[in-house]
């Protein structure tokens, strides 16, 4: 008679091996996020491989505080590897960003859009070629230091919002695909707080664990978007109109990339009652303003989906979600309507203020913290 097989205990990290057996390539940016994931998985005895990508210009990034990716972060990083003991490699990937993230960034914002340049480094820097670098170095897995949850459900690996609500990123990482997503570990997302994660730095007597986080795009020196443009692309910042839904003209502006839809202030054209930027356009060179009820849209057409649901997306004529159209914005229930595999019109049940091209709609589990994908708002109404 056969006997049973004795089942072998996952590890922490989903593996039916030790710790010592299973590699985590962990993407370390420097700052406490990823440095505690490094760390927390080294003190377990896992095979940790920490990576820093060099983003953008060495030189330049030595000069603004609180980007990510800078000189001073990748220092960090390796300040942490030799600390925790595993090596730590950094690898230039700057063409690749500047040609993924950056010159896309740039053309969207000279075509009136409003992009996320986060959420494209995420898809096609990190998720992606960093990705297949892990599997080249043999990695079981990639670890990041984001905040969201990764479950394994009935069918397949789930993408869930984090734990602590104020942290939560998964607007920023929507478009994870599922093989993407089978790969990827997110040891953080059950966290309730930044503290708790200060905590453990603490613990590991890690060197950043006071280091404040990063507040801007990274490539964006004080949040100065229209700054980084005028320098990526030369004579974009053309004057014209400021121009009121009526169509009365009502002043001139210095360069539609100075403009965001949603927009009150600085917009120079005082003496009325308070408008807001509407729409840009861009042929025209016209800055288009109305009163704040005209920013209201129930109608959100989206492409680019990517679904991670269960069943296909165009199984049903509708599915009912919450969707979040801004990264600020709690998620708001509406149906979302597919017009093919990558394609939907989303209907808002409650209209939302200041919907932009080039923002993501992010698709949530109405009742729950599961993440079903999402897309690119891709016209303005």
């Amino acid at each position: 008679m056969a006997l049973d097989t004795p089942k072998t205990e996952l590890n922490s990290l989903g593996f039916a091996k030790a710790p010592k057996d299973t590699r985590v390539l962990v993407a370390m940016s420097g700052g406490v996020d990823s440095s505690v994931v490094a760390a927390q998985l080294a003190s377990e005895g896992y095979d940790v491989v920490g990576i820093t990508l060099q983003l953008y210009d060495h030189g330049a990034a030595l000069a603004k505080k609180g980007a990510c990716c800078a000189g001073r972060d990748i220092h960090d990083a390796r300040r942490v590897a030799e600390e925790m003991g595993f090596p730590h490699y950094v690898l230039d990937y700057e063409n690749k960003f500047r040609e993924s993230v950056i010159d896309e960034f740039a053309d969207s914002y000279l075509a009136g859009a409003t992009p996320v340049p986060c959420i494209r480094c995420n898809e096609r820097v990190k998720f992606r070629d960093l990705l297949e670098t892990a599997k080249d170095l043999d990695a079981d897995c990639m670890a990041t230091g984001h905040y969201i949850q990764r479950f394994m459900g009935s069918e397949k690996a789930e993408l869930h919002k984090a734990a602590d609500g104020d942290r939560d990123q998964s607007y920023f990482l929507f478009s994870t695909k599922q093989e993407q997503l089978d790969y990827l570990r997110f040891p953080l997302g059950h966290l309730r707080s930044k503290a708790e994660t200060r905590e453990l730095a603490r613990k590991f007597g890690l060197p950043v664990a006071d280091k404040p986080d990063s507040q801007d795009i990274c490539f964006v020196p004080n949040g100065s978007y229209a700054s980084v443009i005028e320098k990526l692309r030369p004579g974009a910042a053309d004057p014209g109109q400021i121009v009121h839904l009526d169509g009365e003209v009502l002043g001139e502006h210095k360069g539609v990339i100075h403009y965001t839809v949603g927009q009150r202030r600085g917009l120079g054209i005082g003496g009325r009652e308070p408008l807001y930027v509407v729409k840009l356009d861009v042929d025209k060179k016209h800055v288009i303003v109305g009163p704040k009820e005209a920013l209201a849209t129930r109608k959100v057409p989206v492409r680019e989906i990517n679904w991670l649901g269960d069943e296909p997306f165009e199984s049903r004529e509708e599915w009912h979600v919450s969707v979040r159209v801004r990264s600020t914005r709690a998620p708001k229930e509406a149906i979302v309507r597919p017009l093919s595999a990558t394609e939907a019109e989303v209907e808002l049940l409650s209209p939302e203020e200041g919907v932009a091209p080039g923002q993501a709609c992010v698709f949530y589990e109405t009742e729950g913290t599961r993440i079903w994908g999402g897309g690119w708002i891709w016209r303005g109404y």
